[in-house]
């Protein structure tokens, strides 16, 4: 269930669920998955038996979390809140993470409605940054973060920020997918940032894995 406003599956949730295929999660591990929407990567981490926590920062992507749990026969926790804050204290032995990342004109103000899912700011990091400095701590010895990302809003960056927090970090998997309406719309000040070439018609999504020393 998909209700208006709440951000639908798409190719980087399919490109985190195949990420998701290739580790390894124990029976009762427990995961966290931050940015939920609809719940569709949590249930693939509660199918694998994990002890799954799911977190939106929408009270309709929330609501949806909880009724497709319910419809799949799967237990699952669903809070409410931005980020990491409804789980502080907590920790994970793994963390998914489909954050906004598409880069958006407006100087840094915070978006409002749907576009909560996708926009973040002019250099798209207005949560990444917050998600490389809190994730090291809700990690244990052993766990590891999955998150998702434009090539837009430098994956390098990421990956530098995870290792200097003592994580041994890489990105694992890419994918180019053509353009969604959100990149049609702002194509224009995209190539005008430099950001894209003027003959990009393709955006390139990549998983970063990130682990915790034991």
């Amino acid at each position: 269930m998909v209700p208006p406003g709440v951000y639908a599956p798409q190719q980087d949730t399919a490109l985190l669920a195949r990420a998701l295929s290739d580790e390894s999660v124990p029976v009762g591990a427990a995961v966290l998955d931050v940015g939920t929407g609809t719940g569709a990567l949590a249930l693939a981490a509660a199918r694998r038996g994990g002890r799954v926590t799911a977190v939106d920062v929408s009270w309709r992507a929330v609501f949806a979390a909880r009724v497709n749990a319910a419809r799949a026969g799967l237990r699952i926790r669903v809070l409410h809140g931005d980020l990491f804050a409804p789980v502080r204290g907590e920790s994970f032995d793994l963390v998914l993470a489909n954050p906004p990342y598409v880069p958006a004109p407006g100087g840094r103000r915070r978006p409002r409605g749907a576009a909560r899912a996708w926009d973040a700011g002019p250099n798209g990091r207005m949560v990444l940054d917050g998600i490389c400095r809190e994730v090291p701590s809700l990690l244990r010895p052993g766990g590891v973060l999955l998150l998702v990302q434009s090539a837009l809003s430098d994956p390098g960056r990421t990956v530098g920020q995870l290792r200097a927090a003592g994580l041994k970090a890489a990105v694992v998997r890419r994918a180019r997918i053509a353009f969604g309406p959100v990149m049609r719309g702002r194509e224009r000040w995209l190539r005008q940032r430099g950001l894209l070439s003027t003959t990009d018609q393709e955006e390139e999504l990549v998983i970063i894995r990130a682990e915790l020393a034991v």
